[in-house]
């Protein structure tokens, strides 16, 4: 499977900065360590709205830029530090996810974790034509907006909306998901330094929990694609 995102996101978001990790031996025993992450988004939140941290505040410019009204569709990361911020803590999911939203967390950038047993053929990130079919997690069927940015595989399945808002159930990450691809996305001014670092931090962490990164990559313009 390769990923990538279009020429038309690298053309309308030159300061994106994606992040890349291929991990297999994904089981619910994982032991991952959620604390550290927890603990440093419990600090940025302190005297600050999430809403203000200026990695929120690219997304929303970046949802906004899309005519999509930032507070009625938060991206991913937002939406993540507002429950921590309310409720004190993230709930529990499957290890893997639990990590992967504790870290999104500590970043305040959007990280996806797609099950690779649902992807059919290529994987990439673009403007929705509108005939893409996204499965809710409630098991509906949805047809992305046209030009709404969209994580969509080769038979036009949709595995997110609205680009970093929301991810699909069709391979969202189960007790039976063996193989993950995650994709960690950043807009801010730092995140050329912040997302590398996100994926360092990431892959480490996946290792001592036992789950084995089979490549990592940040992506670029120049090169866009993760295979």
């Amino acid at each position: 499977m390769r990923f990538q995102h279009h020429e038309a996101i690298w053309r309308d978001f030159p300061q994106l900065v994606p992040g890349v990790l291929a991990v297999g031996a994904i089981t619910p025993a994982l032991d991952v360590k959620v604390d550290q992450f927890l603990d440093r988004a419990r600090d940025r939140l302190t005297g600050t709205a999430e809403s203000a941290l200026p990695e929120i505040q690219a997304w929303r410019k970046a949802f906004a830029a899309q005519g999509i009204k930032p507070t009625q569709y938060r991206c991913a990361s937002e939406s993540l530090l507002r429950r921590l911020r309310i409720e004190g803590d993230l709930p529990a999911l499957h290890p893997l996810v639990d990590l992967g939203n504790a870290v999104s967390a500590a970043f305040a950038i959007p990280v996806a974790a797609i099950d690779l047993d649902r992807i059919a053929g290529d994987l990439e990130v673009r403007y929705a034509d509108g005939t893409e079919t996204y499965e809710t997690f409630a098991g509906t069927v949805e047809h992305p907006d046209p030009r709404e940015v969209v994580f969509a595989d080769d038979e036009g399945f949709a595995h997110a909306r609205r680009w970093t808002n929301r991810q699909s159930g069709r391979s969202a990450i189960r007790p039976a998901t063996a193989r993950v691809l995650i994709v960690a996305e950043g807009l801010h001014e730092t995140a050329a330094d912040d997302v590398p670092r996100l994926v360092e931090e990431l892959a480490a962490a996946l290792r001592a929990a036992g789950a084995n990164v089979t490549a990592t990559a940040v992506l670029s313009a120049r090169q866009p694609s993760f295979g």
